[in-house]
């Protein structure tokens, strides 16, 4: 009788504890607090039953530097599942030097202050998106700013370089809305300052977070808040499309490894994986595979997701050292992901392209 009543009670507490909300710390400023992402995050989870604990500290304007002494009390305070940091709007997007002495450093110090008082917590860093037409102000200064194309590059690289530099994760809010402005331009995603987010660009934000935490498909979100059935199925399937679909990419996961009867040798393969140089490439990019294959086949995707460029088999493939030539130079500044298929296993490797 007694270990009876003690399995029960084991098992009521170990349910419990599996209930328990995760809990979840959003550092950042106005991109965070308009609309009140977290709020939209919370009730978006918790009607599907995945229920979130959240504070906020967002004060308008405030850069990583500022949030080292701002917001070290609320990191302190420890026992955070996820801590969320957003950077000001504009200056991950900087020249490369500003960029690693105002913005850089201090995402370390926030990823670092996080782990010393929360040893079981995961930084996510919410990719924020260029500005409708550009950052103007700062256009005079620094010409690739001058466009929504050239900030928004700019954000994405930082922020995978941030993220991927303190072993952190990155919830692709911007690559969503760059995957919405290239296929439904009618979408308005910004407010009429052109750079803070409608309610709908909030709401894509708040689907890529539950992606990201949950791990699950956004289609299956409930919730459409105050947006039509319409434009709320449009925003979970481009979350499906862009994070969910590729979430290896967006938490530094090895791709995931095909089901199938030849999954012992794939995997063995996959951890010798293709080799790129040089990385950042200018036109040219070499790989090669560890074993011999006459006919890869190589698919260049983008960061949404989307292949860009694909062939089958190599006129510059080197004979006995399997080794290939690519000429990349028809691809745009930015990041990329080389996708390799010899047949008997697939590999991924990220590279970026600088001119």
């Amino acid at each position: 009788m007694k270990n009876t009543i003690l399995f029960f009670l084991l098992l009521f507490v170990s349910l419990f504890a599996s209930a328990q909300p995760s809990k979840v710390l959003f550092i950042g400023n106005s991109y965070t607090y308009v609309n009140n992402l977290p709020e939209l995050v919370s009730t978006m989870m918790s009607s599907m039953g995945e229920g979130i604990e959240y504070e906020m500290s967002a004060p308008g304007g405030c850069t990583f530097q500022q949030h080292c002494t701002v917001s070290s009390s609320y990191i302190q305070q420890g026992n955070w599942d996820y801590v969320v940091l957003q950077e000001q709007s504009q200056l991950p997007s900087f020249p490369e030097e500003q960029f690693m002495q105002d913005c850089y450093p201090y995402a370390t110090s926030l990823c670092s202050m996080t782990q010393e008082y929360n040893t079981d917590a995961r930084v996510v860093f919410y990719m924020t998106w260029g500005r409708k037409n550009g950052d103007q102000q700062n256009c005079p200064y620094y010409p690739p700013l001058c466009t929504y194309q050239g900030m928004d590059s700019l954000l994405h690289l930082r922020y995978i370089r941030m993220a991927e530099d303190n072993h952190a994760w990155v919830s692709p809010v911007g690559a969503a809305w760059h995957y919405i402005r290239d296929l439904y331009p009618a979408a308005e995603l910004y407010q009429s300052d052109e750079s803070h987010p409608s309610y709908l660009g909030s709401y894509v934000a708040a689907c890529c977070f539950y992606t990201v935490f949950t791990g699950l498909n956004p289609c299956q979100i409930t919730w459409n808040g105050l947006l039509d059935d319409a434009t709320a199925s449009m925003a979970k399937n481009v979350a499906k499309t862009v994070v969910f679909d590729s979430l290896w990419k967006w938490t530094f996961q090895s791709e995931p490894i095909q089901e199938d009867s030849t999954a012992v040798v794939d995997f063995l393969l996959l951890e010798k994986g293709i080799t790129i140089y040089p990385n950042p490439v200018s036109n040219t990019l070499h790989f090669s595979v560890p074993e011999l294959v006459n006919s890869p086949m190589v698919c260049i995707l983008n960061v949404d997701g989307r292949v860009v460029y694909s062939q089958q088999g190599f006129s510059s493939w080197k004979e006995n050292q399997n080794q290939f030539d690519l000429d990349i130079s028809f691809l745009n500044n930015g990041i990329y992901f080389l996708s390799v298929n010899t047949g008997s296993y697939k590999s991924t490797k990220k590279f970026t392209i600088v001119r």
